[in-house]
């Protein structure tokens, strides 16, 4: 059913045009080669004949292979998308997805660490090695900033201002922002840029903030694992990943009493909508309030005697 060069075309318009990233093309490519391949065994049924029952019945393989609910209705915007953009080409007369019920994907709450699990993640005993002093960096620059992991291991050394304490962001669709980063995480990427950088590099040149002795950045996996290593050696016993200390940087905020507003630019979350997620946060801290300072909060509700 996909043509190659037409399908190529489709994703280097959500690449150029709509400013998605790499990785989520790279999604989306995957979830149209899911689709292409059921429409083949269904006996390769060209674009203008595909039908609604088409459609539903490939999201129901999904469900009957259990695909993650929010992987499945990422398939179907793939293919909402890919119908939308061959309408445009002239492709086919009508999109066989109109009509079709969103998929809602459901709300399950961000995994996070609790602050004495952070604090002994950041605060583990350094060992005598350059790799060390880079890692110890990175951790709490994720932790201070929120970064996602992408946008860690690709940053660059012109994007840090190590006198005020800020880094330049390039985030999804590659919108930029600034982030702050507290003094801690300003004084540790401070004394690895000055000391373990250069020698890690060996006189070779490179953009990127984090490197390895082969001069080229981590990828997103090398760090994954070395994360986990450090929270090992830590003490922390449940499996952690990078995206839940991006996670309890907000919540800790939040808990902190940081606007929503604030976290949102902070993230880089384009829709406010997006942060709140951590809502929950926020309703349990007006609680707290609430029952502290409201003068009736904490009286009797019993009759009088």
């Amino acid at each position: 059913m996909l043509l190659a060069p037409l399908a190529e075309r489709y994703l280097r318009h959500l690449r150029v045009e709509g400013g998605l990233s790499v990785n989520t093309v790279e999604a989306y490519r995957r979830d149209l080669s899911k689709f292409h391949a059921y429409v083949q065994r269904a006996g390769s049924v060209p674009p203008e004949q595909v039908t609604a029952e088409t459609v539903t019945g490939f999201l129901r393989s999904l469900h009957e292979a259990k695909l993650a609910r929010a992987s499945s209705v990422r398939c179907l915007s793939a293919i909402r998308g890919w119908f939308r953009f061959l309408l445009q080409e002239r492709m086919i007369e009508e999109s066989p997805v109109v009509g079709l019920p969103s998929m809602a994907k459901g709300v399950r709450l961000p995994k996070t660490l609790p602050q004495h699990d952070v604090t002994a993640l950041l605060d583990l005993a350094a060992v005598p090695t350059l790799e060390d002093l880079r890692d110890r960096a990175m951790v709490e620059l994720l932790y201070a900033t929120g970064l996602r992991v992408s946008e860690l291991v690709m940053a660059e050394v012109a994007q840090v201002n190590l006198e005020v304490g800020y880094l330049r962001v390039t985030g999804k669709g590659s919108k930029q922002r600034l982030v702050p980063m507290g003094e801690g995480a300003r004084q540790l990427l401070h004394q690895y840029v000055e000391e373990a950088r250069p020698r890690l590099l060996k006189q070779r040149a490179s953009r990127y903030l984090f490197v390895s002795r082969r001069g080229g950045p981590l990828t997103r996996q090398a760090f994954w694992k070395l994360l986990r290593r450090r929270a090992q050696r830590a003490g922390i016993t449940q499996v952690i990943s990078p995206h839940m200390l991006r996670h309890s940087f907000a919540t800790h905020l939040l808990e902190g009493g940081a606007d929503l507003r604030s976290v949102q630019v902070m993230l880089g979350h384009a829709n406010i909508v997006t942060t709140q997620i951590y809502t929950h946060v926020e309703r349990g801290r007006l609680k707290r309030v609430h029952d502290t300072y409201f003068p009736r909060a904490g009286r009797s509700r019993g009759k009088k005697s």
